[in-house]
């Protein structure tokens, strides 16, 4: 992407597609009101959402209801239909509609000034009114526009996972921190009270010494079931007038369109996503990492086999077995069985939390009515992730999911899925952020983006 897609290129062409002149026909000032008219100017936070599916509906919608919160802008190269998953229909004109429903009881004085669509992000990351964005797009643009929305001085809720390569979350992390701007990774779980009670007895030893994490991602939801029939060859269709499919492919090779590429599907073809192992590993990992006290750090040692479907469109794993070890000593092993979830065992009992909600079981049942003490590690409470990451970026502070907590949750993912894909054992630098011991499964940090698009 040229000069990084930085803000002063936007517009000049210099991203390498000439977007030509944008109106913004209203733009809505940070000290607008918001729908009760209730916040101050100086806490109102003015948002734009990038990728507007069904699941970045629902985060939109979430925004939506927080007080201090207004949406004025909508970006998705899809402009609305029913090629999502379950036959659900969302894309650019349905979110808009959603916002316009939403802030229908508006009153009539000027007070909101509407909600822009647009089909490209840079138009919409070029709006100086803009103080936050959503993006909810599928994996392989994750990297790309958050690196653009932070230089363009927005802060960022990204959904899980950060990224679709180690090397793409490291540059998000290094322009966030440049930038100085708020990224809320999406891994919501990990803001679930219980969650975070579970890894606060892990951490202050009421399992005794933790040796173990058993983690299950199993391939048993009916959409995984679907794939693993699909074993022909998928027929290339006429690109729907509805989606800008060039757009769509981004930064990934060309490719003829056919309706089990996207919408929803793209997750378990390793172009675009990682399959479950980035779809719920950027959960359950996730609080594997907080359970061990590794945040800002990872696995040593990691190595794993899979199986992906015989034939057709999907390559992601959906059989797998695959250990880490940790310096601390820490195993980390996981499996494609059930239950979906993960299980600290230490030397003096164990936790199992279930994903998704966060419900637990552990042994000595005991530790469930356990109080952590004053003095003792606490970890805090989230308000619910989404309010977590407004208040962050008003308080100017971490959320709980930080673009350095996202980056090294998605990077075991990604390390999991090189050590299946090259049936090697891995040895990993955390600090350096390198593997050591294989030069071809190195180079796999990294991917060629399709021009004009690079960071």
């Amino acid at each position: 992407m040229s000069n990084k897609m930085n803000r002063r290129t936007f517009l000049k062409g210099g991203s390498g597609v000439v977007l030509g002149s944008v109106g913004f026909p209203y733009l809505v000032a940070s000290s607008a009101p918001g729908k009760t008219g209730t916040v101050s100017p100086s806490n109102r936070i003015v948002m734009g959402c990038i990728g507007v599916g069904p699941q970045g509906t629902g985060n939109m919608r979430a925004f939506l209801r927080i007080p201090g919160v207004q949406v004025v802008a909508v970006c998705d190269v899809e402009k609305g239909s029913d090629l999502y998953h379950g036959g659900q229909v969302a894309g650019l004109n349905p979110a808009r509609r959603v916002v316009k429903e939403y802030y229908a009881g508006e009153s009539p004085t000027g007070d909101y000034g509407g909600c822009e669509a647009y089909g490209d992000f840079r138009q919409l990351l070029e709006r100086d009114d803009i103080d936050a964005v959503a993006v909810c797009t599928p994996d392989h643009w994750h990297g790309l526009i958050s690196v653009a929305a932070a230089e363009a001085g927005k802060d960022i809720y990204c959904e899980k996972p950060l990224v679709n390569t180690i090397a793409e979350g490291r540059a998000v992390c290094d322009a966030v921190e440049k930038q100085g701007r708020i990224l809320q990774t999406g891994s919501h779980e990990r803001s679930n009270d219980s969650v975070r009670f579970a890894a606060e007895l892990v951490r202050n030893g009421y399992i005794g010494k933790l040796h173990t994490i058993r983690v299950n991602m199993p391939n048993s939801d009916p959409h995984h079931r679907k794939i693993l029939t699909m074993t022909e060859a998928q027929p290339v269709m006429e690109v729907p007038k509805s989606l800008d499919y060039d757009m769509w492919l981004g930064p990934t090779p060309e490719m003829p369109y056919t309706k089990y590429r996207s919408h929803f599907w793209w997750r378990f073809i390793l172009t675009y996503g990682g399959g479950e192992m980035t779809d719920r590993g950027a959960h359950i990992i996730d609080l594997a990492q907080l359970g061990n006290d590794a945040d800002d750090s990872g696995p040593i040692e990691l190595e794993g086999r899979g199986k992906s479907p015989a034939s057709g469109i999907f390559d992601a794993f959906m059989q797998y077995d695959f250990e880490c070890k940790y310096a601390n000593g820490v195993r980390l092993i996981g499996s494609s069985r059930d239950p979906r979830g993960l299980k600290f065992e230490g030397s003096d009992g164990w936790i199992f939390i279930h994903i998704h909600g966060g419900r637990l079981k552990a042994q000595p049942e005991s530790l469930l009515q356990q109080s952590i003490a004053p003095g003792e590690l606490h970890l805090g409470r989230s308000p619910g992730h989404h309010q977590n990451f407004i208040d962050s970026v008003k308080a100017r502070k971490q959320p709980v999911a930080s673009a350095e907590i996202g980056h090294r949750t998605a990077t075991i993912c990604h390390l999991l899925n090189i050590a299946m894909l090259t049936e090697k054992k891995l040895v990993w630098d955390p600090v350096k952020e390198e593997i050591t011991n294989d030069a071809e499964a190195n180079s796999m940090l990294s991917r060629p983006m399709r021009s004009p698009w690079y960071l």
